[in-house]
């Protein structure tokens, strides 16, 4: 039963120019060339009871060449779908940002640690997923997803070892498609107690609206820090323009560290970022204009960063 596995690639050469004036500045400002190169391999195969089974691996080959991503996919035809998250690719990590966007996240040019993005950070490697089937019933489509992590927060064991006697980890998510092009969906992450620390919580919920060439997002997150630590809110919302080859997009996100004992709450922190991009064949050159209000929620601290890039799929 030898199955082929076929590989595709892809290749990325950024210019990036930044300043900014928080405390450390001057090693972040500044301005550079790097490129970005990646290699994909991906195999599937039929068992006999016609279930699917399918691998899929995508390394980082900058100087070192590192595993960045590592799944295997169990498809059980209307029973589902059971997926091994060996490194990254769980459900709920998924969700973290679905905001709409010609190029990235804006937290992606940030000096500033973004919590906006941190739903299923602690589930999504060496973690288990269950996806339902997608079920339609009155123009919805509905599905859910289940993620199981017996060592929450770590990197998945080698096969045949066991992890640390840490605290497991569970996420939950949903999501409802209208055919009016309206999306809805949010999810839960919860990681146990220990001996030494009381577990976090984590929740987003999000809706999206496509219509023809333009979308729109909204979302929402709450991280409950684990003991010692101060809880995160916050929201974003993006708007993207889509026509041809041609792409359009710009969003915001905001979040405040909330206030934990004496310690008063620190400024509300503001991300946001203006995007192009244009795809030829198989080259797409995009642009970003990134700022940063309230690093780290510190007022009056600002950082701004611009990138040009051009990438080559094969």
């Amino acid at each position: 039963h030898a199955v082929e596995y076929s590989v595709s690639g892809d290749a990325q050469a950024v210019y990036s120019s930044a300043q900014g004036n928080e405390a450390g500045a001057e090693a972040k400002n500044g301005k550079g060339i790097g490129v970005d190169t990646d290699l994909a391999f991906s195999a599937a195969g039929e068992l006999d009871n016609g279930w699917t089974v399918s691998i899929n691996s995508l390394y980082n080959t900058d100087g070192t060449v590192t595993n960045s991503s590592n799944q295997m996919t169990i498809g059980m035809g209307s029973l589902g779908t059971l997926q091994f998250n060996d490194v990254l690719g769980s459900a709920a990590n998924g969700i973290d940002d679905v905001m709409p966007k010609a190029y990235e996240e804006p937290w992606d040019g940030t000096t500033t640690t973004s919590e906006f993005n941190i739903f299923g950070s602690a589930t999504t490697s060496g973690s288990l997923d269950y996806r339902t089937p997608s079920f339609d019933m009155m123009g919805l489509t509905l599905s859910a997803t289940a993620t199981y992590d017996p060592q929450a927060g770590v990197d998945a064991p080698s096969a045949g070892s066991v992890g640390g006697d840490g605290a497991s980890g569970e996420a939950f998510t949903v999501k409802i498609a209208h055919d009016s092009g309206i999306t809805i969906g949010g999810g839960n992450e919860s990681v146990g107690n220990t001996d030494a620390t009381v577990g976090q919580d984590a929740a987003t919920g999000y809706i999206l609206y496509a219509n023809g060439p333009v979308s729109v997002g909204y979302q929402e997150f709450y991280y409950n820090a684990a003991t010692g630590g101060a809880d995160s809110e916050g929201d974003g919302y993006a708007i993207a323009y889509t026509a041809g080859d041609i792409s359009f997009s710009y969003s915001v996100q905001k979040e405040t560290t909330q206030a934990i004992g004496a310690t008063a709450a620190l400024e509300e922190e503001e991300v946001s970022a203006i995007q192009a991009s244009y795809t030829m064949g198989a080259m797409t050159i995009g642009a970003s204009m990134y700022e940063t209000d309230n690093i780290e929620g510190v007022a009056s601290t600002k950082y701004e960063e611009t990138e040009l890039s051009v990438s080559f799929a094969f």
